[in-house]
């Protein structure tokens, strides 16, 4: 994902001289490249997150279309005041790229593992939110994030993550990509778990459980039609998220699902628990530990399924 970020944003500046591409310090080797071929539309401020994104925010208003760039919890956490106050607050046109989504980094520990980003972010207003799910997507998110107006955060892996999409699909801020429909099981992934979310609707079908698939890579805004849609014709929505299910994907779709009328699909959320994540290991390991694994996902949705949901009321 990473270096389709580059790949793409690199191939935008040589049309749009207006871009520019700010890092903490960080993406050496990665930027390389474009630093050398793009001099004046690159800018390295050291260790200094909240100055990046004044600056960002102040070039922003001067008609730039900026792009800062760090790892996991480095360009949001850390520099979230400047991000709601500086950038959301006046609409400013940046672009908040952050690398090593979920437990990518995962050997180095808590303040490494990006999985409250997505809730943090989608809580602020006037900002788009987009965790693609695979290399497809990140090349297709990346150009819609620079075509979107004002403040948007781009939650990819670091590099490495299997091509899921065979033919390019349509990408559109605020609609899901389904990959296979129909099914009594609705799988919603976001983020780079999508192909172990893609695996385990295999397993599934294999147990005779029809699930159908699709990437909700836009949590803001969000596909609520689709979510709408899904709660009429499923019997069971799972969302599955590298990421807290607090306030993530599948807080999102709880939130959604909580204002629908019944009767309507029960709720699954499958991801990271409240607490921190405390196992260091790399991202497969990680996986495994917390039930993020194929196996482990269809294990869940078919004890769920197994279980059968509540009765729904009559209406």
């Amino acid at each position: 994902m990473r270096d389709a970020f580059v790949r793409v944003l690199s191939d935008i500046a040589r049309n749009d001289h207006n871009v520019m591409l700010l890092t903490g310090d960080l993406g050496f080797g990665v930027l390389t490249g474009f630093a050398r071929e793009f001099p004046r539309q690159f800018l390295n401020v050291g260790i200094a997150e909240q100055n990046m994104t004044g600056m960002a925010a102040g070039l922003a208003l001067e008609g730039k279309i900026v792009f800062t760039y760090s790892i996991g919890n480095f360009p949001t956490m850390r520099c979230l005041e400047q991000i709601r106050n500086d950038v959301c607050y006046h609409g400013a046109n940046v672009k908040i790229v952050s690398i090593g989504g979920g437990f990518c980094y995962g050997a180095l520990g808590i303040s490494h593992h990006a999985t409250e980003d997505l809730a943090v972010m989608r809580a602020l207003p006037n900002i788009i939110v987009i965790a693609p799910g695979d290399i497809t997507e990140t090349e297709l998110a990346t150009r819609a994030v620079y075509e979107a107006s004002g403040p948007c955060y781009l939650h990819l892996g670091r590099g490495g993550e299997p091509k899921v999409h065979v033919k390019r699909p349509e990408f559109a801020i605020g609609k899901a990509i389904t990959l296979s429909s129909e099914g009594d099981v609705a799988l919603l992934s976001t983020g780079g778990i999508l192909s172990n979310v893609v695996m385990a609707r295999d397993l599934l079908s294999v147990q005779n459980i029809r699930a159908s698939v699709s990437s909700v890579h836009s949590l803001a805004p969000l596909d609520a039609q689709l979510i709408d849609e899904l709660s009429r014709s499923a019997e069971l929505i799972v969302t599955v998220e590298e990421h807290s299910i607090v306030g993530g994907l599948g807080g999102a779709v709880a939130e959604v699902l909580a204002e629908l009328p019944m009767p309507r699909a029960s709720l699954l959320r499958i991801g990271l628990q409240a607490g921190f994540s405390c196992e260091v290991g790399d991202q497969e390991y990680l996986r495994q530990v917390y039930g993020l694994s194929p196996e482990a996902i269809a294990e869940r949705v078919k004890i769920a399924v197994d279980r059968g949901r509540p009765r729904r009321p009559c209406t």
